[in-house]
């Protein structure tokens, strides 16, 4: 047991929080009664040991020995309740966040179908248009999360394929931004690509780094609050590619920063923006990283700006 794991564990306010539980039902608070219960059992088996042993050595020895079984016992079962716990929380967090986010396109699409059946839609071809591009709009909506569902249970399972071959990383970028240019320009916001020159080929998966991508600019647009530029560095480091992506949006709370890769977080500020998002394209992201070898991560201040990273090994492996 690490020292961090103890203090995790002894962090009682902390995880009651976490879990939303009561006080007597917290894995924290339940590892606190346990100790209790073995300082308890080692007074005991010292008093025992000193009474009918002779020997002081044999007594110390003996009781050290039971604490930290005890201990190992105690440390186990808490964890087991903690994991418990967690899946209970996950099991809320996604009721929560997939009735949140299918709510609206359910409800446009249910008012724009009973409107184009009711036959009382009498407006011209760009109105009747419109109403169609709703259906298409929220009907993606609900097609993305489903995506991200089932990515997060194919990472989960270990049953994501990975199908490596040689190809311009560069290239990929440059595809993404064009894809999300649009986007951008309709949200009044610069895309600059800085490629480092003479970038050699990477050996991996192009479909998953793509996602990967798009997440990662995906973000960056949604998350500024008006006229922003966000600016994209590939660049070779040693044996490795690395990529980084800063925009000067509206930054992460240093408070939520140890979270920012956890599914379903969506941190304090980008909830005030209102923007629309599920909590799970981060998650994804280190996943997929993870799972090609690589390295994920960010820095960002508050107000200010938000640089994510990644970086993947040159040699076939």
């Amino acid at each position: 047991m690490t020292f961090k794991n103890f203090f995790q564990q002894v962090d009682i306010p902390a995880q009651c929080k976490k879990y939303d539980l009561p006080l007597w039902q917290c894995p924290s608070f339940l590892f606190l009664i346990m100790g209790m219960v073995i300082i308890v059992s080692s007074l005991t088996a010292y008093a025992f040991g000193a009474r009918y042993i002779a020997d002081p050595v044999v007594v110390a020895l003996s009781v050290l020995l039971l604490s930290i079984v005890l201990l190992i016992m105690a440390f186990i079962i808490t964890q087991g309740f903690e994991r418990l716990a967690e899946a209970s929380r996950l099991k809320s967090e996604f009721v929560s966040v997939v009735s949140h986010q299918l709510r609206s396109p359910l409800t446009n699409l249910k008012w724009t179908l009973d409107l184009l059946i009711s036959g009382d839609v009498t407006d011209t071809k760009d109105k009747q248009l419109s109403y169609l591009n709703i259906l298409q709009e929220n009907s993606n909506r609900m097609g993305e999360l489903v995506d991200d569902l089932l990515m997060v249970s194919r990472l989960e399972s270990a049953k994501l394929l990975v199908k490596k071959e040689e190809f311009d990383l560069e290239k990929l970028i440059e595809e993404v931004i064009k894809e999300f240019s649009i986007f951008a320009k309709a949200s009044n916001v610069e895309v600059v690509f800085h490629p480092q020159g003479n970038l050699p080929k990477v050996f991996n998966d192009p479909a998953q780094l793509k996602i990967v991508i798009e997440n990662f600019l995906d973000n960056s647009v949604r998350y500024i609050k008006e006229k922003g530029r966000i600016q994209i560095k590939l660049s070779k480091k040693d044996k490795e590619i690395l990529f980084e992506i800063e925009d000067n949006g509206v930054g992460i709370p240093k408070k939520d920063q140890r979270y920012i890769f956890q599914k379903f977080f969506r941190s304090e500020n980008i909830m005030r923006q209102q923007t629309q998002g599920s909590g799970l394209g981060l998650y994804i992201c280190k996943g997929v990283i993870s799972r090609l070898g690589g390295k994920i991560g960010f820095r960002s201040e508050e107000g200010k700006e938000s640089t994510f990273w990644f970086a993947l090994p040159l040699i076939k492996h």
